[in-house]
């Protein structure tokens, strides 16, 4: 790089005001800043991707490795999955014949199906006036009917 102090820096500027003229460095000088500042972004901006492109290809080579072991992985369970019902072949067929799973009778829900059952004692339920007993709509009109008053 080009070692720049402040001597070369002041000989740099003495010479522009001469060159130059008094009237236009200013706005020479506010050129050039600009100028230096969009080659510094240009050249952050070249090794921000270069870092990115690294980056990009660690991480490639980072699945391509946990790829592989994800394969070996498979592999290995497959080549046991099968191990293992070969061997439960073999241990199934010692038996002589195959038992047909029973299938459960059906059973009619009994004279009070609408009715909950749970395992709550019929003391309990008696004491606090759980109803035990479906009333038909008859019944229940009977049962809940206000008095006469005469």
């Amino acid at each position: 790089m080009i070692d720049l102090g402040i001597s070369k820096i002041a000989l740099i500027g003495a010479v522009a005001l001469i060159v130059i003229g008094p009237e236009k460095l200013p706005r020479v000088a506010r050129t050039v800043g600009t100028l230096l500042g969009k080659a510094q972004r240009y050249v952050s901006d070249v090794k921000a991707e270069v870092n990115r492109s690294m980056e990009l290809d660690e991480l490639k080579k980072m699945r391509d490795s946990v790829e592989s072991a994800a394969r070996n992985v498979e592999s290995s369970i497959q080549e046991e999955t099968k191990s293992f019902e070969k061997s439960w072949a073999e241990s199934t067929t010692a038996l002589s014949e195959p038992v047909a799973p029973e299938v459960p009778q059906y059973k009619h829900p009994g004279k009070h199906w609408r009715l909950k059952q749970g395992a709550t004692p019929q003391w309990y339920k008696a004491r606090n006036g759980v109803r035990t007993k479906a009333l038909s709509g008859a019944a229940r009109v009977a049962r809940y009917r206000p008095q006469r008053l005469s």
